[in-house]
C-alpha cells in the first residue's frame, strides 16, 4: 500500500531494535522470533493467535512475545494497523538480568497480551526517545524501569529485593550531577562512581531521593536556566550553557517544571527591569 510506513531503528546505546508500522494492511502468518518482542497497538484492531490462544487486540494493548512464541496476526473489518515495538535479544536480556538480579537467567513472560496496560505509555516514551536518537541516560532509565515492571509482574522470575543503602553514595551522585550538569552524563558514569550496577543505582537513588537520576539532572539544569533567564540571557544561549541539547529540549523541560516557556519566564523579568 502506498500509505504504509515501515521503519526500523537500531539503537546502539541499548543494543535493541525499534519497529514502527503505520497504515499496515498485511496479514502475518504463523511465525516466531528468536528474540523478545514488546509492542503495542496505536491504531486499528487485530485478531491475534498465539500458542493456541486467540485474542482481539486494540489500541492500548501491550503485546509480549518470548523467543520462539509462535503467533499470527490478521486485520479485522479492513482496518489498518499502527504498531510500535522493541526487540530485545536473549543476549541483551541476560545483561539486563545480571544488572537486576546478579544472575543472567532469562525470564519467560506468562501472558502474551496485557489489555489496556498502563505500561504502554512507558513503552511509547522509550520508543519515541529511540526514534529521536535521544540521550542515552534517559533511554536507559526508561528501558530498565520498563523491563523491571514487566519481569516482576508478568514473568516467571522474581526480582530479588535489595538491601537498603546508606546515603553516602547517593550524596556522591547528587554532588557529581550538580557539578557536571553542563556535560553529557551517562548512567555508566554514575555506576562507576558508586561501584553499583546501573539497575541498583537507579533503584536506590529513586527510592531515597523520590526522583530518578535523570530527572534530578534535568531539574538542576532548569534551576540554573531560570537564573540565567532572570539575568537577561536568551533561551538559545541558556540551552547551550545549561547542558540541554538544543532550545526545544530546554523549552520542553522548562515548561514541564515551571509551567511557562523560557521566553515567557524571561519576559517577566524584562517587564520588571531585570529585578525579581
Amino acid at each position: 500500500m502506498l500509505n504504509e510506513v515501515r521503519t526500523i531503528y537500531l539503537d546502539s546505546d541499548l543494543d535493541i531494535e525499534a519497529y514502527r508500522f503505520k497504515g499496515i494492511m498485511q496479514k502475518f502468518p504463523a511465525h516466531f522470533h528468536e528474540y523478545y518482542v514488546i509492542g503495542f497497538i496505536e491504531e486499528g484492531q487485530r485478531f491475534l493467535a498465539c500458542k493456541g490462544e486467540e485474542y482481539i487486540i486494540n489500541p492500548g494493548d501491550l503485546l509480549l512475545f518470548n523467543p520462539y512464541d509462535t503467533h499470527s496476526c490478521a486485520r479485522i473489518d479492513g482496518k489498518t494497523l499502527d504498531y510500535r515495538c522493541i526487540n530485545v535479544t536473549p543476549e541483551v536480556m541476560k545483561k539486563v538480568m545480571l544488572q537486576i538480579n546478579g544472575e543472567d537467567n532469562l525470564p519467560s513472560f506468562k501472558q502474551n497480551v496485557l489489555y489496556r496496560s498502563e505500561l504502554v505509555s512507558n513503552l511509547r516514551e522509550l520508543h519515541v526517545k529511540i526514534t529521536q536518537e535521544d540521550h542515552e541516560f534517559k533511554k536507559e532509565e526508561l528501558f530498565y524501569h520498563l523491563l523491571e515492571d514487566l519481569i516482576q509482574t508478568y514473568s516467571d522470575l522474581a526480582i530479588v529485593p535489595q538491601a537498603s543503602e546508606t546515603s553516602h553514595e547517593i550524596k556522591t551522585v547528587c554532588a557529581y550531577l550538580e557539578e557536571n550538569y553542563t556535560k553529557t552524563i551517562k548512567l555508566n558514569d554514575l555506576s562507576a562512581l558508586t561501584g553499583w550496577s546501573k539497575y541498583h543505582l537507579l533503584r536506590s537513588f529513586t527510592k531515597q531521593m523520590g526522583i530518578s537520576p535523570y530527572s534530578y539532572l534535568e531539574t538542576i539544569r532548569v534551576n540554573h536556566a531560570k537564573k540565567m533567564l532572570e539575568q537577561g540571557n536568551k533561551p538559545i544561549e541558556v540551552a547551550f550553557l545549561t547542558g540541554f541539547s538544543d532550545q526545544s529540549h530546554l523549552t520542553k523541560n522548562f515548561k514541564s517544571l515551571v509551567g511557562l516557556t523560557p521566553k515567557q519566564y524571561m519576559r517577566i523579568f524584562e517587564s520588571e527591569g531585570g529585578t525579581s
